[in-house]
C-alpha cells in the first residue's frame, strides 16, 4: 500500500489546520508524527483515517483518491482521541462486539491480542471499572486485533507503565513485520526514535522537517 498526500490543506471554521502538506507513506514502515499539542498531528491522522477530507489537494491510496473513489482504507485500525467502549461489558466482550461487524476474528485471536497488551481475557471486570492504563491497553488491542493494513495511533503510550510500553513496542514490531503501515503521533521522542523508520516534525499544520532512521535523527525544535 502506498499513500500520498499531494499539497493537502484542511480548513476548519476559516482556520488552516493543515497547510500544503505533501508526503508519502508505504506499507511495512513505521512513521512518526512529532509536534506540540495543536500542531496538526491528530488532524493528519484523521485525514488518513478518512474521518475528514482535504479542503484542497488530494490523498491517494494506491490508485484511489480518498474521499472520492474510496471513503477510507478498508483495513484500518484506529486509536485516535478517546476510544468508545461499552461501560458494562468486559474487555473481551467489547472486542467481540467490535470485530463481529466483519466476522473475521476468532475468540482465540481476541484473547491473544488482549494478552499481547497485558490484559487478561478472562478478567470479568467491566470497562467502567478499568484504570486509565487498562483503558489505553484495550484501545490498543482494538486497533491491532484485526491485523489491519493501516494502523493509526494518537499518543499510544499515554497512561502506560514501563511494562505496557514494552508490550506496545513488541506489538508495533510484530505488525510491521506483517507489512502493516503504522503511523503514530507521540510526544515522546525516545519512543519515536526507537520504533520509527521516519519522523515528520509538524508545526502549525505544516511539515517542518522529515528525518529518516538512516539519518542521525537531528531535529529542529518542535515549537
Amino acid at each position: 500500500m502506498n499513500i500520498q498526500f499531494h499539497h493537502v490543506t484542511k480548513t476548519i471554521h476559516g482556520n488552516r489546520v493543515i497547510d500544503d502538506v505533501s508526503m508519502e507513506l508505504c506499507s511495512g514502515t513505521v512513521v512518526g508524527l512529532r509536534g506540540i499539542n495543536g500542531s496538526g498531528k491528530t488532524m493528519l491522522l484523521r485525514l488518513l483515517a478518512g474521518l475528514i477530507y482535504p479542503s484542497s489537494g488530494t490523498i491517494t491510496v494506491d490508485d484511489a483518491v480518498l474521499g472520492k473513489t474510496i471513503s477510507s482504507v478498508e483495513s484500518t485500525g484506529l486509536l485516535i482521541e478517546n476510544p468508545a467502549f461499552l461501560d458494562d461489558y468486559t474487555g473481551f466482550d467489547n472486542l467481540k462486539i467490535l470485530t463481529s461487524l466483519k466476522g473475521k476474528v476468532s475468540a482465540d485471536t481476541i484473547a491473544h491480542t488482549l494478552q499481547s497488551t497485558g490484559l487478561d481475557p478472562q478478567d470479568k471486570r467491566t470497562y467502567k471499572k478499568y484504570s486509565l492504563g487498562m483503558k489505553q491497553r484495550l484501545g490498543l488491542a482494538a486497533a491491532f486485533v484485526e491485523s489491519p493494513q493501516l494502523i493509526l495511533l494518537d499518543e499510544p503510550t499515554n497512561a502506560l507503565d514501563e511494562d505496557g510500553i514494552s508490550l506496545f513496542r513488541t506489538l508495533v514490531q510484530t505488525h510491521q513485520k506483517q507489512n502493516a503501515l503504522i503511523v503514530l503521533a507521540c510526544h515522546d521522542l525516545a519512543i519515536l526514535q526507537d520504533l520509527c523508520d521516519e519522523i515528520y516534525t509538524i508545526q502549525d499544520g505544516t511539515i517542518q522537517a522529515h528525518t529518516k532512521k538512516s539519518d542521525e535523527w537531528e531535529f529542529p525544535d518542535a515549537t
